[in-house]
Protein backbone atom coordinates (compact mmCIF):
# COMPACT_ATOMS: atom_id res chain seq x y z
CA UNK A 1 0.00 0.00 0.00
CA UNK A 2 2.51 2.58 -1.29
CA UNK A 3 -0.10 5.40 -1.93
CA UNK A 4 1.48 9.42 -1.18
CA UNK A 5 -1.86 10.91 -0.09
CA UNK A 6 -0.27 14.24 -1.65
CA UNK A 7 -0.03 12.76 -4.83
CA UNK A 8 -3.00 12.18 -5.64
CA UNK A 9 -5.83 14.37 -7.29
CA UNK A 10 -8.97 15.10 -5.49
CA UNK A 11 -11.75 16.91 -7.36
CA UNK A 12 -12.72 19.89 -6.69
CA UNK A 13 -14.64 18.91 -3.40
CA UNK A 14 -11.77 17.27 -2.31
CA UNK A 15 -12.79 13.81 -2.96
CA UNK A 16 -11.30 10.89 -5.10
CA UNK A 17 -13.73 7.87 -6.00
CA UNK A 18 -12.43 4.09 -4.53
CA UNK A 19 -13.93 1.29 -6.17
CA UNK A 20 -13.84 -1.51 -3.60
CA UNK A 21 -13.13 -4.59 -4.57
CA UNK A 22 -12.80 -8.60 -3.05
CA UNK A 23 -9.25 -9.05 -2.89
CA UNK A 24 -9.82 -13.00 -3.22
CA UNK A 25 -13.15 -12.84 -5.62
CA UNK A 26 -12.49 -9.63 -7.31
CA UNK A 27 -16.00 -9.15 -7.02
CA UNK A 28 -16.94 -5.12 -7.23
CA UNK A 29 -18.20 -4.54 -4.05
CA UNK A 30 -19.60 -0.51 -4.14
CA UNK A 31 -18.06 2.59 -5.56
CA UNK A 32 -17.45 5.06 -2.91
CA UNK A 33 -15.57 8.37 -2.05
CA UNK A 34 -12.63 9.22 0.10
CA UNK A 35 -10.84 12.45 0.95
CA UNK A 36 -7.90 12.77 2.44
CA UNK A 37 -8.73 12.16 6.24
CA UNK A 38 -10.39 9.54 5.23
CA UNK A 39 -7.61 7.65 3.26
CA UNK A 40 -5.27 8.45 5.87
CA UNK A 41 -7.66 6.52 8.29
CA UNK A 42 -7.88 3.31 6.17
CA UNK A 43 -4.20 3.42 5.35
CA UNK A 44 -3.64 3.93 8.98
CA UNK A 45 -6.12 1.55 11.01
CA UNK A 46 -6.61 -1.37 7.76
CA UNK A 47 -9.95 -0.72 7.40
CA UNK A 48 -12.31 0.88 5.14
CA UNK A 49 -13.25 5.13 5.95
CA UNK A 50 -14.63 6.69 3.47
CA UNK A 51 -16.68 9.88 2.87
CA UNK A 52 -20.32 10.44 2.95
CA UNK A 53 -21.57 12.96 0.25
CA UNK A 54 -25.67 13.30 1.49
CA UNK A 55 -24.61 13.30 5.73
CA UNK A 56 -21.16 14.75 4.71
CA UNK A 57 -19.56 13.22 7.29
CA UNK A 58 -16.77 10.75 7.81
CA UNK A 59 -17.97 6.54 7.82
CA UNK A 60 -16.24 3.55 9.29
CA UNK A 61 -18.02 0.95 6.66
CA UNK A 62 -19.24 -1.76 9.86
CA UNK A 63 -19.03 0.72 12.57
CA UNK A 64 -22.45 0.15 13.42
CA UNK A 65 -23.61 -3.16 11.29
CA UNK A 66 -20.43 -4.72 12.15
CA UNK A 67 -19.54 -5.57 8.72
CA UNK A 68 -15.88 -4.48 8.30
CA UNK A 69 -14.04 -4.82 5.58
CA UNK A 70 -10.30 -5.38 6.14
CA UNK A 71 -7.50 -3.55 3.79
CA UNK A 72 -5.76 -5.84 1.74
CA UNK A 73 -3.95 -3.18 -0.59
CA UNK A 74 -4.83 0.37 -2.25
CA UNK A 75 -4.13 1.18 -5.84
CA UNK A 76 -4.03 3.96 -7.13
CA UNK A 77 -5.09 4.66 -11.39
CA UNK A 78 -2.00 5.92 -13.62
CA UNK A 79 -3.71 9.14 -13.24
CA UNK A 80 -4.06 9.24 -9.64
CA UNK A 81 -7.11 10.20 -9.68
CA UNK A 82 -9.13 6.78 -8.78
CA UNK A 83 -8.68 4.65 -6.03
CA UNK A 84 -9.00 0.23 -5.96
CA UNK A 85 -8.89 -0.89 -2.21
CA UNK A 86 -9.07 -4.45 -1.84
CA UNK A 87 -10.94 -5.92 1.14
CA UNK A 88 -11.79 -8.68 3.38
CA UNK A 89 -15.31 -8.37 3.63
CA UNK A 90 -16.80 -9.34 6.63
CA UNK A 91 -20.55 -9.06 5.43
CA UNK A 92 -22.71 -7.34 2.93
CA UNK A 93 -20.85 -4.90 1.44
CA UNK A 94 -24.47 -2.74 0.56
CA UNK A 95 -27.13 -1.51 2.76
CA UNK A 96 -29.61 -3.58 1.21
CA UNK A 97 -28.16 -6.87 2.73
CA UNK A 98 -26.50 -7.90 -0.79
CA UNK A 99 -22.80 -8.84 -0.93
CA UNK A 100 -22.31 -6.61 -3.47
CA UNK A 101 -24.29 -3.30 -4.49
CA UNK A 102 -23.62 -4.38 -8.24
CA UNK A 103 -25.41 -8.23 -7.33
CA UNK A 104 -28.82 -7.32 -8.76
CA UNK A 105 -28.62 -8.54 -12.66
CA UNK A 106 -30.04 -5.98 -15.25
CA UNK A 107 -33.73 -6.40 -14.48
CA UNK A 108 -33.61 -5.24 -10.99
CA UNK A 109 -35.00 -8.48 -9.56
CA UNK A 110 -32.84 -10.98 -9.67
CA UNK A 111 -29.84 -11.69 -6.84
CA UNK A 112 -26.49 -12.87 -7.53
CA UNK A 113 -27.43 -16.82 -8.17
CA UNK A 114 -23.56 -17.81 -7.80
CA UNK A 115 -22.81 -20.03 -4.92
CA UNK A 116 -20.12 -18.40 -3.22
CA UNK A 117 -22.07 -15.35 -3.06
CA UNK A 118 -25.38 -17.09 -2.17
CA UNK A 119 -22.85 -18.35 1.10
CA UNK A 120 -21.08 -15.31 1.93
CA UNK A 121 -24.84 -14.05 1.82
CA UNK A 122 -26.54 -16.84 4.13
CA UNK A 123 -23.24 -16.50 6.44
CA UNK A 124 -23.24 -12.78 6.99
CA UNK A 125 -27.61 -13.41 7.89
CA UNK A 126 -26.10 -15.67 10.23
CA UNK A 127 -24.12 -13.91 11.99
CA UNK A 128 -26.56 -11.18 11.82
CA UNK A 129 -28.78 -13.61 13.73
CA UNK A 130 -26.20 -14.07 16.19
CA UNK A 131 -25.48 -11.04 17.52
CA UNK A 132 -28.60 -9.73 17.10
CA UNK A 133 -30.93 -12.86 18.44
CA UNK A 134 -34.56 -11.59 17.01
CA UNK A 135 -37.68 -13.64 18.56
CA UNK A 136 -39.34 -16.14 16.45
CA UNK A 137 -35.82 -16.98 14.47
CA UNK A 138 -34.60 -20.76 14.06
CA UNK A 139 -31.11 -19.55 13.78
CA UNK A 140 -31.71 -17.73 17.49
CA UNK A 141 -32.91 -21.00 18.55
CA UNK A 142 -29.77 -22.50 17.76
CA UNK A 143 -27.18 -20.13 18.95
CA UNK A 144 -29.39 -19.48 22.34
CA UNK A 145 -29.29 -23.41 22.93
CA UNK A 146 -25.61 -23.50 22.17
CA UNK A 147 -23.05 -25.64 20.71
CA UNK A 148 -24.18 -28.92 21.79
CA UNK A 149 -27.46 -28.11 20.45
CA UNK A 150 -25.81 -27.17 16.91
CA UNK A 151 -23.34 -29.93 16.88
CA UNK A 152 -26.42 -32.06 17.23
CA UNK A 153 -27.89 -30.95 14.04
CA UNK A 154 -25.27 -31.12 11.88
CA UNK A 155 -25.05 -34.63 12.85
CA UNK A 156 -28.73 -35.25 12.01
CA UNK A 157 -28.00 -33.45 8.90
CA UNK A 158 -25.10 -35.17 7.48
CA UNK A 159 -26.92 -38.55 8.29
CA UNK A 160 -30.07 -37.03 6.26
CA UNK A 161 -27.83 -36.48 3.73
CA UNK A 162 -26.67 -39.56 3.08
CA UNK A 163 -29.55 -41.45 3.42
CA UNK A 164 -30.99 -38.99 0.31
CA UNK A 165 -28.01 -39.93 -1.63
CA UNK A 166 -28.58 -44.00 -1.04
CA UNK A 167 -31.50 -43.43 -2.32
CA UNK A 168 -30.45 -41.69 -5.28
CA UNK A 169 -32.95 -39.09 -5.10
CA UNK A 170 -31.53 -36.05 -6.35
CA UNK A 171 -33.87 -33.06 -5.72
CA UNK A 172 -33.80 -34.88 -1.89
CA UNK A 173 -30.46 -34.84 -2.04
CA UNK A 174 -30.20 -31.10 -2.48
CA UNK A 175 -32.51 -30.25 0.31
CA UNK A 176 -30.47 -32.25 2.47
CA UNK A 177 -26.70 -30.82 1.39
CA UNK A 178 -28.87 -27.19 1.80
CA UNK A 179 -29.76 -28.13 5.13
CA UNK A 180 -26.39 -29.55 6.02
CA UNK A 181 -24.76 -26.23 4.76
CA UNK A 182 -26.79 -23.87 6.63
CA UNK A 183 -26.00 -25.66 9.97
CA UNK A 184 -22.52 -26.09 9.10
CA UNK A 185 -22.44 -21.95 8.36
CA UNK A 186 -24.18 -21.68 11.71
CA UNK A 187 -21.38 -23.98 13.53
CA UNK A 188 -18.62 -22.04 12.00
CA UNK A 189 -20.06 -18.77 13.25
CA UNK A 190 -20.47 -20.37 16.26
CA UNK A 191 -16.94 -21.43 16.56
CA UNK A 192 -15.67 -17.94 14.83
CA UNK A 193 -13.94 -19.66 11.90
CA UNK A 194 -14.88 -17.04 8.55
CA UNK A 195 -15.57 -18.09 5.08
CA UNK A 196 -11.99 -16.71 3.98
CA UNK A 197 -10.20 -19.40 6.41
CA UNK A 198 -12.28 -22.20 4.65
CA UNK A 199 -11.38 -20.58 1.01
CA UNK A 200 -7.63 -20.65 2.12
CA UNK A 201 -7.04 -23.54 3.48
CA UNK A 202 -8.71 -25.31 0.37
CA UNK A 203 -6.61 -23.28 -1.98
CA UNK A 204 -3.65 -23.81 0.55
CA UNK A 205 -4.72 -27.60 -0.20
CA UNK A 206 -5.03 -27.19 -4.22
CA UNK A 207 -1.46 -25.54 -4.44
CA UNK A 208 0.00 -28.70 -1.67
CA UNK A 209 -1.76 -31.25 -4.15
CA UNK A 210 -2.42 -30.90 -8.43
CA UNK A 211 -4.79 -33.47 -7.96
CA UNK A 212 -7.31 -31.71 -5.74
Amino acid sequence: MKISIDQLQFNQDGLIPVVVQDAQTKAVLTLAYMNKESLARTLTEGETWFWSRSRQELWHKGATSGHTQRVVDVRQDCDADALVVLVEPRGPACHSGAISCFDRANDGDNRDSDLGAVLRDLYSIIETRRRELPEGSYTTYLFTQGLDKILKKVGEESAETIIAAKNGDARALAAETSDLIYHLLVLLVERGVSLEEISRELIGRRVRDGKK
